[in-house]
């Protein structure tokens, strides 16, 4: 008896998903909880399990196709285990046991279509999905940055060569081109001094990393902060649903993180009760699975506020652009010495520019003003946390 391969539900506000990448053919046979095809969201990516152990009879949604959640994908029939084929380890087991981001990795066909295109070997690109897998993405940076066919361009040799965006790239340009169309985006800045933070990293780090076994590092230091000032300022918060305004009396911080396969946002729930090594603790496992391709749907759903650090990165300066529903967006910059007048001296200082980026229709400007103000005096002086002043 046929069974149904369906599109599992990936998150509340998730109705859709593409075909990422079928990893057997019809007619395979495959063990009971093997991977068996890559769904992509506009989110993230995740692996579907075969049901039972059986042969994969039809494939109904190709590679790239749309499906609706709930919709039959691929139909199996159950059968034995053919003699002289091995069982397949478990769904989880990759990701577990195997070795992660080392070259040589197995190699997702996607990324083998991707090496024969960009002159790239897979086998010796470091694999940043579950299990050390090699991943599309994994040849496409190789093949940015090797000096091969981008190099014989720069030296006289004039082509052109065309890469299909993945279908997170396509979404992430839908979304940011909607959130420029359909909301009153207006961006202020500021910058603030960051000698008090970068002092108590140092008096405390080690102490620190002894009891919680993570560095001190600066985001959890704004995370506070913007807790702090949204505790003052709420419309930074709030969102816009038909003709009213949804605010909330709690903080979902999303904290954007540049994964495998694109730029992921998870969300640090309810993080005004968070102390700062839970949340820095949050962020480093965030990060670690980003690049696995382990990060789920409802991890990254929703959302009062975001914090983008492109200083990570280098940049000077940058205008972030906000993720609706949200009505705001922190950006944080690199961190340089710079002199500064300073009671009426002339000092050198770490400083950092900041930007937020609000819609207009939701925030005004005296509040998205004060509301960066605020953040700035919390991180000149973090004291004021433990005060509340």
């Amino acid at each position: 008896m046929a069974v149904d391969i369906r599109l599992p539900k990936a998150g509340d506000s998730i109705t859709e998903a593409f075909i990422g990448q079928w990893q057997v053919k019809e007619g395979a046979w495959v063990d009971v909880d093997q991977n068996i095809v890559v769904i992509e969201t506009e989110k993230a990516a995740f692996d579907v399990p075969a049901p039972v152990a059986g042969i994969v009879t039809k494939i109904l949604k190709k590679n790239g196709d749309k499906a609706l959640v709930n919709e039959v994908i691929a139909q199996m029939e159950p059968a034995p285990r053919p003699a002289g084929v091995a069982p397949a380890p478990p769904a989880a087991a990759p990701a577990a046991a195997a070795p992660t981001g080392k070259a040589g990795g197995h190699v997702m066909p996607a990324a083998a279509a991707a090496g024969a295109s960009s002159g790239i070997d897979p086998a010796g690109v470091k694999g940043t999905g579950p299990g050390g897998r090699v991943l599309k993405e994994d040849v496409q940076r190789a093949a940015t940055s090797a000096p091969s066919k981008a190099a014989t361009a720069l030296s006289g040799v004039r082509e052109e060569r065309r890469q299909p965006m993945s279908i997170m790239r396509q979404t992430i340009a839908r979304r940011l081109v909607e959130a420029q169309h359909n909301a009153a985006l207006l961006t202020t800045f500021n910058e603030c001094d960051v000698t008090a933070i970068k002092k108590a990293r140092e008096q405390y780090q080690d102490a620190f990393t002894k009891k919680y076994g993570i560095k001190l590092g600066f985001m959890s230091f704004f995370v506070k902060a913007v807790v702090d000032a949204l505790n003052l300022y709420p419309s930074i918060g709030a969102r816009i649903d038909g003709t009213d305004l949804i605010f909330r009396n709690y903080c979902d911080i999303g904290v954007a993180i540049g994964g495998g396969k694109g730029l992921v946002v998870p969300i640090l729930r309810s993080a005004e009760r968070m102390s700062f090594s839970e949340i820095e603790l949050a962020i480093a496992d965030f990060g670690k699975r980003a690049n696995e391709g382990r990060l789920s749907m409802e991890e990254m759903d929703g959302g009062t506020f975001t914090i983008s650090n492109g200083g990570v990165y280098g940049s000077l300066m940058s205008t972030p652009i906000v993720n609706p529903p949200q009505s705001g967006v922190l950006g944080m910059h690199n961190i340089v010495d710079r002199p500064i007048a300073l009671n009426g001296e002339v000092v050198i200082r770490p400083m950092m520019y900041l930007a937020l980026t609000y819609d207009h229709r939701v925030v005004d400007g005296r509040e998205a003003v004060s509301f960066l103000k605020r953040i700035k005096d919390v991180v000149e002086d973090p004291t004021r946390l433990i005060l509340e002043i």
